[in-house]
């Protein structure tokens, strides 16, 4: 390892870029998900039910919703307090 520091520039960037697959593995694991079944319920739609065309049989849970939403302010408030450190430099 290089004793050389990286720009701000080249953190951020790599902080940014690292953002979507630690949300999908935060989000496998709290759900106990599988990589294809996070792929799967990503690109679900909800759908109308066969039987009652008045009823829509949701993509997701309203517990796998509000988990997902968690996550994502879990992930987005870490990496915010991560580039707090370039403030107060």
């Amino acid at each position: 390892m290089s004793t050389e520091t990286i720009s701000v520039l080249m953190d951020i960037h790599e902080k940014f870029s690292s953002l979507p697959a630690t949300f999908r593995e935060k989000v496998c694991e709290e759900c106990n998900w599988s990589m294809p079944t996070f792929y799967r319920k990503m690109r679900g739609r909800d759908k109308p039910s066969l039987t009652d065309k008045s009823r829509i049989i949701p993509a997701l849970s309203n517990a796998e919703k509000e988990k997902i939403i968690d996550i994502m302010k879990e992930v987005y408030t870490s990496a915010w307090d991560y580039m707090e450190k370039y403030r107060k430099a």
